[in-house]
């Protein structure tokens, strides 16, 4: 069979998330059939940036390394998100929260180190992570950075980015971006960025999405919507779970051969998307590489495996990746 990634050359590149085990695991897999990485958690502040004054690089430096032996582009993920940011970054010596000139200046030194240490081969950053908020009635996620900078803590971010690496794609990052209301508030703050001379390149769509949810509808129609930007859009976190979000079923051992189908044509009518719409998206990752490994099995339902890639646990390829490439 062809590889994922030669059979879409020239429309966009096909990546996947990787981590310590599965970039060993899923070695061949992940040469064989892919065009660029991006870390799972290991660029996240508190695995890059547990410590004031410590940092650790070597697993991004192997991933780095991996990627360029390997002729692959490598994502940067990601350095302002409101989760896995250690607690001690908001606080003074007495525990009290900083203040917003010293968190703008600590987000700065952060940003400049991470930046800066990859800069010129790291193709593309997550800058901010899933700032919006899910619920109706509120624009921002409720968070620290909010809390203590304002609501420009976002563009501080991106201008920071750009300042570290001047040619690299800048990109905001969330999930549940094809349901209608979020796609509108993720929309007006990128218009409102560009208005405002932000230096923002990107769109990352995570495309967290499942056998029944979202619609084709809606997810169309979120594309048409962030490509009036003018920007590139990534799906930047694809999977595809078998379950609902509120199915809370604990009995389902394997995937039935209805549910492998049903997957199959969904990852089809996705990519027949893609390829539709080849002139705003220039990429598509995975949010890894086979059904060994996905952050689905055991969320949100403890101790339940999910298979939501187009290889199976054995690293051979399910229905959906015959259907995609059909």
């Amino acid at each position: 069979m062809e590889a994922l990634k030669s059979y879409f050359e020239g429309q966009f590149l096909i990546g996947a998330a990787v981590n310590a085990n599965t970039i060993e695991a899923d070695q061949e897999l992940l040469k064989l059939h892919f065009n660029s990485i991006t870390a799972e958690n290991e660029m996240k502040f508190e695995e890059i940036h547990p410590k004031p004054a410590q940092y650790h690089f070597e697993r991004a430096d192997h991933f780095l390394e991996f990627a360029e032996a390997s002729g692959m582009g490598l994502r940067g993920h990601t350095l302002v998100w409101h989760n896995q940011t250690p607690a001690w970054f908001f606080t003074d010596q007495d525990g009290h929260d900083v203040t917003r000139a010293e968190l703008l200046a600590r987000m700065k030194e952060h940003i400049e180190t991470v930046v800066s240490r990859y800069r010129g081969r790291i193709y593309a950053w997550d800058v901010v992570n899933e700032a919006i908020s899910d619920h109706g009635g509120e624009y921002l996620r409720r968070s620290k950075w909010l809390d203590i900078i304002g609501e420009d803590f976002i563009d501080y971010a991106f201008q920071y980015a750009h300042e570290a690496d001047p040619d690299a794609l800048l990109f905001y990052n969330d999930y549940n971006e094809s349901n209608p209301d979020k796609c509108e508030k993720i929309f007006l703050l990128i218009r409102g960025m560009l208005e405002r001379g932000v230096p923002i390149h990107g769109v990352g769509l995570q495309a967290h999405w499942n056998l029944y949810d979202p619609s084709y509808q809606n997810i169309e129609a979120a594309i048409q919507r962030y490509a009036e930007l003018g920007l590139q859009l990534h799906i930047t976190e694809m999977d595809v779970s078998m379950f609902s979000f509120d199915d809370k079923r604990t009995d389902v051992t394997e995937p039935s051969k209805e549910m492998l189908y049903l997957q199959a044509e969904r990852y089809q009518r996705f990519f027949e998307l893609f390829q539709k719409y080849q002139d705003h998206i220039s990429a598509v990752t995975f949010w890894g590489i086979s059904d060994r490994y996905t952050w689905l099995s055991d969320f949100p339902i403890k101790g339940r495996k999910n298979w939501p890639f187009l290889f199976d646990a054995n690293g051979e390829p399910k229905p959906a990746l015959e259907y995609i490439m059909k």
